[in-house]
């Protein structure tokens, strides 16, 4: 009987780790996908413009951008995209995604290059940092919940 609760007790302790170690995995594969996601999103943007740019977020998303008030929802966040439609190239470099325990939040930051014209139509070049946080949706996907940035205050 003791030989037998031995071996319960042994095969649990290995399923336990065997487990342990698959949920590792599991959580870098999805950290994985966010950068990837990332290069997915920012190609998007450069193929589609505003259009593409809008499509990575979630219906309730809220955006904060640098010095202004901020914008709740993905169709109010759209008509203030329009910018990306206009010749205008928005770039980015993720550094790093981090996930909450219950995978189902998750997090990434970077820098990002912004290159457009100004009102006087002279070329600008706007550098800054961002930090995007993803929430995972019912089917499994990603999509932006809050993003913002801001500027390295270059002139």
């Amino acid at each position: 009987m003791r030989k037998t609760a031995a071996r319960i007790v042994l095969a649990l302790s290995v399923l336990t780790l065997i487990a342990s170690a698959s949920a590792q995995t599991t959580v870098k594969e999805d950290l994985d996908r966010l950068m990837d996601l990332e290069a997915e999103f920012m190609k998007a943007t450069a193929e589609h413009g505003s259009a593409g740019y809008i499509s990575y977020y979630a219906d309730n998303a809220v955006e904060l951008p640098d010095g202004a008030p901020m914008i709740e929802g993905k169709e109010a966040i759209r008509k203030t995209m329009g910018f990306l439609d206009q010749g205008n190239v928005l770039t980015w470099q993720p550094l790093k995604a981090a996930m909450a325990p219950s995978r189902d939040l998750a997090y990434t930051f970077g820098t990002y290059e912004y290159r457009g014209k100004d009102k006087e139509g002279k070329p600008i070049i706007a550098h800054g940092k961002y930090v995007t946080i993803w929430e995972k949706q019912r089917d499994g996907s990603w999509k932006v919940a809050v993003d913002m940035g801001n500027s390295n205050g270059e002139k």
